[in-house]
């Protein structure tokens, strides 16, 4: 009944979004592209694909060979503006998952700025000593101000396009016609294997044209860590089920988290948070209220990388919660051996116009 009452709404935004699409196919909205590579990472719906764990991915492959910038608008942060994140900056002033890709990867320039052509301007700055030889655009699919050498278009395996529809009635942000747009289409949190016959309906589904390239990705749980440098769990916790866990999220799509856990404890409960949630003083009281009535002598508090990331910013928690309070880090990793050939295009593009960019350089100076 709520989506059909939406679909008014749902039809007005597909409309204007379709016109301003349509302006910048057209040229009439102009696209600026830049001398340097830029690579965008996005979805086509609202949330929850792993754009982030897909970001760090990139940044990993390309961290020993390039000089790396990464973009995003940082998502809910309380400034506004070009700001570039350090890896002591307040959560509320850059945005937590621009925050956890600085805090993971140091040495690379993590920037946020809502407006991404004045962003990647100051960062390609000239009075710079050292700018990067590449930019990664995080949740820029929609962003056609700015024209990507390669752009990457993310759709969970588990709600695919097909069966959405446009906000405010579903979760597209735009039609399924502009997966046009996208270089590189990739299933993310897809089950460890996929059978051929499901592939290849999956590419009729996408409508995959001949310069695009398919990819599945799953994702990966690693070691569960303390967020305050407590003690590490024991083996017991993976391998005789002794701990209670309370699981703790402000994501998009917690639901393979809870899947994930629940493996390994007999007693999982959970509190769910708005996407980017910035933790208030009822909130600590509320989840602190849950973790003590759990009738265990072994409990912990399970949470997000990314709501890790708010939760260190707080001054005033107890020792007893910081002592139970770890994260679960994620990563991805693409299905039958896919990466190599994913990491191939990757490398290939920005190696090759980093030596065309340097090349113009030297021309441009007189140098022979």
């Amino acid at each position: 009944m709520l989506k059909i009452l939406l679909y008014p709404f749902s039809l007005l935004y597909g409309i204007i979004v379709y016109i301003r699409n349509r302006m910048y196919d057209l040229n009439i909205f102009k696209s600026t592209e830049f001398d340097v590579p830029v690579i965008s990472i996005g979805n086509i719906t609202v949330g929850g694909t792993g754009k982030t764990p897909h970001v760090e991915y990139i940044v990993n492959l390309l961290k020993e060979k390039f000089e790396i910038a990464t973009l995003s608008r940082g998502y809910k942060r309380k400034t506004r503006g070009f700001v570039k994140v350090e890896t002591d900056s307040p959560v509320v002033n850059v945005g937590d998952e621009p925050l956890q890709i600085k805090k993971k990867f140091p040495e690379i320039t993590v920037s946020v700025c809502e407006n991404r052509v004045t962003g990647v301007e100051k960062i390609l700055d000239p009075k710079k000593e050292k700018t990067p030889d590449v930019v990664i655009l995080d949740d820029a699919f929609q962003h056609r101000r700015i024209t990507p050498g390669i752009n990457i278009l993310l759709i969970d395996y588990n709600r695919q396009i097909k069966e959405d529809m446009l906000l405010p009635a579903g979760r597209l942000r735009e039609g399924s016609y502009q997966m046009r747009r996208a270089n590189i289409i990739i299933f993310t949190k897809c089950p460890n294997e996929i059978t051929p016959i499901v592939r290849r309906i999956m590419q009729k589904e996408v409508r995959l044209k001949p310069y695009q390239e398919l990819f599945f990705t799953t994702l990966v749980y690693d070691k569960i860590i303390s967020v305050f440098s407590g003690p590490d769990l024991d083996e017991r916790f993976f391998e005789k089920k002794e701990y209670a866990v309370l699981v703790v999220t402000g994501i998009a799509s917690p639901v393979l988290i809870y899947k994930y856990l629940g493996k390994f404890t007999s007693s999982l409960d959970t509190l769910t948070f708005p996407d980017h949630h910035h933790y208030s003083e009822n909130d600590l009281r509320l989840i602190f209220r849950k973790f003590e009535k759990i009738n265990s002598t072994r409990k912990i508090i399970v949470t997000t990388e990314k709501d890790a990331m708010h939760f260190k910013d707080i001054s005033n928690l107890t020792v007893e919660f910081k002592e139970a309070l770890y994260y679960l880090p994620v990563k991805i990793k693409f299905l039958d051996e896919e990466g190599r050939l994913f990491n191939k295009k990757i490398l290939g593009y920005v190696g090759e116009n980093k030596s065309n960019r340097e090349l113009h350089k030297r021309k441009n100076s007189g140098q022979s």
